[in-house]
């Protein structure tokens, strides 16, 4: 949700110029995760809450089913819109023909609704209605037992939640955060040129000033008609403003993936919503286009579907960059942060505190400012908003900056060296809230090695 201060509440700084600050929340509601939380824990993969069993490969042998696991199986009940009612995900290795799809369709009692084959995975995942009474965790269990595909899960919502929409119409040229990482000393030595970042969010106002130039592609991964987004433009704002603002990466190139929207699902109030196979949607898409570093600022329950998407984009050198969440100090990992091929990115304020909205653990990699980061909003204007989503943009940024100066550098070299040059916070050494520290964009880039020409490189003199 979105938060508005008055300005009578807002700090000396910003009073006499009638900010509205708010208070952007990129994670699932509450209820979401209490819901899905313990099932995590399933020790034979089944899920339950964004869980999923992986079916081996396939062989010449006939498949044996497998015995239906003792626990009870959770009811169809998504009233805390954590997953799409009545619908199930599954996955097909390869690209199966119509007449296996059919099959089993009829086996199943499924409605097909939407398919599309992935290069990234090597599989087909299908969304499919469940036309009669039977829960989606009955049906999941039903098509896991059969042996008919690959993976079959719950197709989870990740969200972007507010509730507030207001911006003003001049922002404030004090952008606390770019002392703060250095940046000015970082955009000395490298602007991120010749760097291409995927953007997997809401829509993107690609017409915005900041942002003039530096939309590489669009992809709608809903296929809807909206307009852009305050959530999708300030992200990308935070990477690559280049005019009142200064991004992280101002010379860097965007690919804006509108995957969070409205759903049919979702009531009208509930945000700028996804799910999982728009998520993997999205990531194909992203790295089909050569995607160097995908940005994700969005969170929600661990999907193993979208961890095997995540892991196929790490192998081909992708740096993937995720805000850790919003949901405080309580909440247990939340994804794609929580992923291992993934850099999860808290948030700090102008005091180097943590962000009180921040989620903390072991899966926290690095920080970087989130708190009243001042940003672009649709239609020209500017925003002041508060979130992991911006400090993970920020390392994305930051990110891009160290692959433009040295390309050929290996995205796990790029890991290593965001964390052992970031700036100590809390407690010495790594630490839950902060993770190696905060990001300092100047040694960052300056422990990269610039390419060193050769006689092959010059030029031929006569």
């Amino acid at each position: 949700m979105i938060e508005h201060r008055s300005s009578a509440q807002q700090s000396s700084s910003f009073a006499s110029r009638s900010v509205v600050r708010v208070f952007l929340t990129l994670t699932a509601a509450a209820a979401f995760l209490l819901c899905c939380g313990n099932s995590q824990s399933s020790a034979q993969g089944y899920g339950y809450g964004g869980n999923s069993y992986v079916a081996p490969s396939s062989s010449s042998q006939p498949r044996a089913r497998r015995p239906r696991p003792v626990q009870p199986v959770v009811a169809d009940v998504a009233d805390d819109n954590s997953y799409v009612s009545k619908e199930v995900l599954i996955e097909v290795d390869g690209k199966p023909t119509e007449q296996q799809v059919d099959g089993i369709a009829r086996r199943h009692r499924l409605t097909r609704t939407q398919s599309q084959n992935f290069p990234l995975t090597n599989s087909t995942y299908f969304r499919w209605k469940i036309p009669d009474g039977r829960s989606v965790d009955d049906v999941v269990q039903e098509l896991l037992d059969s042996g008919d595909v690959k993976s079959a899960q719950r197709n989870n919502i990740f969200k972007l939640q507010q509730d507030a929409t207001a911006v003003k119409t001049e922002g404030d040229p004090a952008q606390y955060g770019l002392a703060k990482m250095r940046l000015p000393q970082a955009h000395a030595l490298s602007v991120g040129a010749d760097v291409t970042i995927a953007v997997i969010d809401s829509g993107i106002d690609t017409n915005h000033p900041e942002l003039a130039g530096r939309i590489a592609g669009s992809f709608d991964a809903l296929g809807s008609n909206e307009g852009p987004h305050l959530h999708g433009t300030s992200v990308a704002s935070t990477i690559v403003a280049h005019g009142r603002l200064m991004g992280a990466a101002p010379s860097a190139r965007l690919l804006a993936i509108r995957a969070f929207g409205a759903l049919d699902n979702a009531a009208k109030d509930s945000g700028a919503d996804s799910n999982s196979f728009v998520v993997i949607k999205s990531l194909d898409y992203a790295v089909a286009n050569r995607a160097q570093i995908i940005n994700m600022s969005f969170a929600g329950p661990k999907d193993r579907a979208i961890g095997r998407s995540l892991a196929a984009a790490a192998s081909k050198g992708i740096v993937l960059v995720a805000a850790a969440g919003n949901a405080g100090s309580r909440s247990a990992p939340l994804f794609p942060a929580a992923d291992r091929n993934v850099i999860a990115v808290s948030a700090t304020d102008q005091n180097d505190g943590l962000f009180s909205a921040s989620n903390r653990g072991r899966y926290i990699a690095i920080s970087a400012p989130g708190v009243d980061i001042l940003s672009a909003a649709p239609e020209g204007k500017y925003q002041i908003l508060s979130g992991t989503s911006l400090s993970a943009a920020y390392v994305s940024g930051v990110a891009a900056l160290m692959i433009s100066r040295s390309p050929d550098i290996a995205s796990s070299d790029v890991r290593a060296t965001l964390l052992s040059t970031a700036r100590d916070l809390g407690p010495p050494g790594r630490d839950d809230q902060f993770g190696a520290g905060q990001v300092d964009a100047f040694s960052a880039v300056s422990a990269v090695a610039t390419p060193i020409a050769t006689a092959a490189d010059r030029p031929a003199t006569r």
